[in-house]
This record gives structure tokens, C-alpha cells and sequence, in this order.
């Protein structure tokens, strides 16, 4: 079986039907996610075992396919004729082996074209700080974050290092200077390379994802030596953000993460991705903008009255999530109905709609 060519056909697929990923698993035909709807490739054989090796087994090197038969786990990221490219995840479910392949754009999408909020912009004009895409997986983080950094290298002349694991979007320097970091191949972990920035003259750090409180700890001290930090959590909204980061600290060092990211944040912009009527998707989100209030709140350890910052703010630019739920709704983006499955106060947001 040519395995390059099967691969190449499935690739096509996507292309040809607007998939954000590409699902391969054991027992199924190929799946698509179109709109955030999984669509089943019927026309396609059904997986063996066999293909899913074959298809993996094409996309890798013979050494990192080896480490994969070892770890059972494998990130990376994949160029089809440099045309598009993927973040990969290989894995084994019921002893076989299943992928998902999520589409990275070749080219990073400005906010207009994102639908984002103009506001969202000035974070990218700020000389130091800590600014968080936050969301669950697969609603926009890592795009919103490569925007960002993009408004950046077209606007200002500066050293920008980005750190990911696996490298996603793949940035073209204009008037500043970008040097990418993947996990593994350029550097051995978030930690190390963090470490390692605070000499290589940098003034803008994007790191794909914190995952431990190490790296948290290496990006707030990063931002508090006058750098602008810019990275993701799976969080839900910026409360639960800051919950998060301070939590994962043993909890003799909670006071001090508390004080410092009380200095650091300048913002938290949580997101997700909603079906649009019209087709496609459409983001609703929440922005919390730090100030005074919000520093105070963070300091004494009251971050559960964040959301009435955010709420009573929209003067300065802060924007509730069932704000923009309620906005999308009135403007006939989204249904009410979905507006609701998506609301994390399901019961205000019929109030403020007037339901």
C-alpha cells in the first residue's frame, strides 16, 4: 500500500471541504471536523491497523517513529508541499494506533478576518507584561496568539522567540526578528528554553502552552523583567486562568505567584468557537484588561469577584462572555439556543437577552 498517497488524498479531502482536522482511528473511515461537526469520509475504506501505522510511519522520521512505538504518544508537526501544514497527535487507543491532525493555515489571519475585537491589538503595542489566550482545546488559542505576535513583527522592530511543541504557525520576519523553538528538536523542554531567553536579548515571548508551574513561574519572572509574554492555558475564563496558575504552586509560594502576576497580567482574552447561522464559526469571548481593581482583587486573593470587574468595565474595553453571547445573538450570528449551551451563566444571559 502507498501510504504517501493515501495520505495525499485525505490531505485533498480537507482542503476540499474547509476541515479544521483529520481524524484516523482503527475500525472507522476517516473522519473530518467541518464547522465543528465531525463528517465521516463513507467513501473511503474503512482503517486497518495496517493504514494507521503505514499513514503515521509516512509522516515521521524512522527514529521518531521509534520513539513512538516506545512512548505511545508522539506530538509534531507535518508540511504537506509546504503547502499546509499540521499539529499532529499520534496515539494508541485499544492497542492500535489512531491520529489527529489538526490544520494550521499557511497564512496567519489578521483580527479583522478573525472576527476579534479591535481592543485586542493594544497588547500587542505594550512593551512588558503577561497577556493569556485562554479556552478549551480546539477554539482559536493558538491562532488568536499567532495573530497577536504578527501584529507585532509587521508594526515594531523587535527580537520575538516563540516556544511550542509542535511548532504551528509559521511566522515570515518583516520589520522584526523571529526566531521558533520546537520542544524537542530545538530545545529539550518549556523550562529550559524559558531559562535560556534571558540570554538571547529577546523582547517578545510566545510560549505555545503552560503546562506545568515551572513554566508558569519562568513566564511571570520572564514578564517581570521587562519582557512582553504572551501564552495559553485550557482554562475557562480569567478567574478560573488565575485560580489555575496560582493553584498549581506549592502552597508556601502562593503569595509570592499572587504578587508577582498581580505586577505582570495585563490581560486574559478567553474564547470559543460557535456555529455561525449563516456557516461557519464565530467567536464569543470574554477580555478582562488589568487595572487597578483587578490587581487588588488578584493581590488579596479575591479573584472570584473578577467577573463583576469585567462586567461593570466595558468603559475601558473589558467585555463579559455573555456580553458577546447576547451581541452575536442580536446581530443574528449565532442562535439563542446555542448562545445558552455555550453560556457559563445560562440563567443571567436570558436576563440580559431579555428572555
Amino acid at each position: 500500500m502507498d501510504y504517501g498517497k493515501m495520505l495525499d488524498e485525505l490531505i485533498t479531502n480537507v482542503a476540499e471541504s474547509n476541515a479544521s482536522d483529520l481524524h484516523i482511528s482503527v475500525g472507522r473511515h476517516p473522519m473530518l471536523r467541518v464547522s465543528g461537526q465531525l463528517i465521516s469520509l463513507n467513501k473511503k475504506s474503512i482503517l486497518t491497523p495496517e493504514d494507521t501505522a503505514g499513514l503515521v510511519a509516512s509522516m515521521i522520521t524512522k527514529e521518531e517513529y521509534e520513539k513512538f512505538l516506545n512512548e505511545k504518544e508522539l506530538d509534531f508537526s507535518y508540511s504537506y508541499k509546504d503547502k499546509v501544514r499540521f499539529r499532529v497527535n499520534a496515539y494508541y487507543q485499544k492497542g492500535y494506533i489512531g491520529v489527529a491532525m489538526r490544520l494550521i493555515p499557511v497564512n496567519i489571519k489578521k483580527f479583522e478576518e478573525l472576527a476579534l475585537p479591535p481592543v485586542l491589538q493594544e497588547f500587542a503595542m505594550k512593551e512588558q507584561g503577561f497577556f493569556l489566550v485562554v479556552g478549551p482545546t480546539g477554539h482559536g488559542k493558538s491562532t488568536t496568539l499567532a495573530s497577536l505576535v504578527d501584529v507585532i513583527n509587521h508594526t515594531r522592530t523587535e527580537r520575538i522567540i516563540t516556544i511550542e511543541d509542535p511548532m504551528e504557525y509559521i511566522f515570515t520576519p518583516d520589520r522584526s526578528m523571529v526566531d521558533q523553538r520546537e520542544i524537542g528538536g530545538d530545545t529539550k523542554d518549556f523550562t529550559t528554553a524559558l531559562r535560556s531567553v534571558f540570554r538571547q536579548d529577546v523582547n517578545v515571548i510566545m510560549i505555545g502552552e503552560m503546562r506545568d508551574h515551572e513554566t508558569m513561574a519562568a513566564a511571570v519572572t520572564a514578564a517581570e523583567t521587562g519582557h512582553m509574554v504572551f501564552s495559553s492555558l485550557h482554562t475557562n475564563n480569567a478567574a478560573q486562568t488565575i485560580d489555575r496558575i496560582i493553584d498549581s504552586f506549592p502552597a508556601a509560594q502562593q503569595g509570592q505567584i499572587r504578587a508577582q502576576l498581580s505586577n505582570t497580567l495585563v490581560g486574559i482574552f478567553s474564547q470559543r468557537l460557535l456555529p455561525r447561522i449563516s456557516g461557519g464559526l464565530v467567536p464569543a469571548y470574554e477580555l478582562l484588561i488589568s487595572n487597578s481593581a483587578v490587581r487588588n482583587l488578584i493581590r488579596e486573593n479575591k479573584v472570584h469577584e473578577l467577573d463583576l470587574v469585567i462586567e461593570t468595565g466595558s468603559d475601558s474595553g473589558m467585555v463579559s462572555f455573555n456580553r458577546s453571547l447576547v451581541d452575536l445573538v442580536r446581530r443574528g450570528e449565532i442562535t439563542m439556543e446555542n448562545a445558552l449551551a455555550f453560556s457559563l451563566n445560562p440563567k443571567e444571559l436570558r436576563s440580559m437577552a431579555g428572555y
